[in-house]
């Protein structure tokens, strides 16, 4: 009888080892095969030395998923690996859906993983201990009007803003329309963290205002963090008050 296959989607954290939690290392060591965009795969290649690797680059997400399943229907057990938190923003649901498409009984198996907002937060303080909303400023695959809707209503809601893929090479405007959004509902003073390589080598923290936000660094390993009316800046520390009375 031939081995049952089985299919792990893996958020690896934010890069640093002692970021990623026990599951995920414990679901990669059991592993027959990881396969995963270059950059995540490098950042487990110590891990991996005994595994079989596919590794594929950007834009690449589709494949990735339709060679996991593959692999997998030949009894093995796979893990599909990415950054952050699976979920958000990450493999989980193209994976879901490949499968699903494919009508194939193959298990799938989410590993959740700490995520860029959760690990930029704790290098900040505590900016998201009140309702926040996670946008990514990326339209690859989701229409800028759309994102621009979304701004508009996380800013009349008052909510604290994480915004992930802020800035690319290709996209150098979208940062400065999402401020000028936010300054229509936010005022100037408010707190902004800005963290680049959250919990890994090379980490930058700049804790700021949305008025001057856009005089510092941010690029796509940037998370940026946008406080709400009662968010402020103490010891050096953001904290967004969730309303205990001290």
């Amino acid at each position: 009888m031939n081995k049952a296959g089985k299919i792990f989607v893996v958020g690896l954290g934010p890069g640093d080892r002692a970021h990623m939690t026990l599951e995920a290392k414990a679901v990669i060591e059991k592993s027959d095969v990881i396969v995963g965009y270059k950059t995540y795969i490098d950042l487990i290649k110590d891990m991996i030395e005994d595994k079989e690797v596919f590794s594929s680059g950007m834009k690449k997400e589709i494949e990735r998923c339709t060679e996991t399943l593959e692999i997998a229907k030949q009894g093995k057990v796979v893990s599909l690996v990415s950054s952050g938190d699976s979920g958000v923003y990450g493999m989980a649901g193209i994976m879901l859906e490949v499968v699903s498409k494919a009508e194939s009984d193959i298990k799938v198996e989410i590993i959740p993983g700490v995520t860029a907002s959760n690990a930029a937060a704790a290098s900040l303080g505590a900016p998201i201990m009140h309702d926040y909303a996670t946008i990514s400023l990326s339209d690859l695959l989701t229409d800028w009007s759309l994102i621009e809707k979304r701004l508009h209503y996380a800013g009349q809601g008052d909510f604290v803003v994480c915004l992930y893929n802020p800035k690319s090479k290709g996209r150098q405007k979208q940062i400065e329309i999402a401020r000028e959004i936010l300054l229509k509902y936010k005022k100037q003073d408010t707190i902004v963290g800005i963290v680049k390589n959250a919990k890994r080598d090379g980490e930058t923290v700049v804790i700021t205002t949305l008025k001057d936000m856009l005089k510092h660094e941010i690029d796509m390993f940037t998370t940026v963090i946008v406080g709400n009316s009662n968010t402020y800046l103490v010891n050096g520390k953001i904290i967004t008050p969730r309303g205990y009375k001290l």
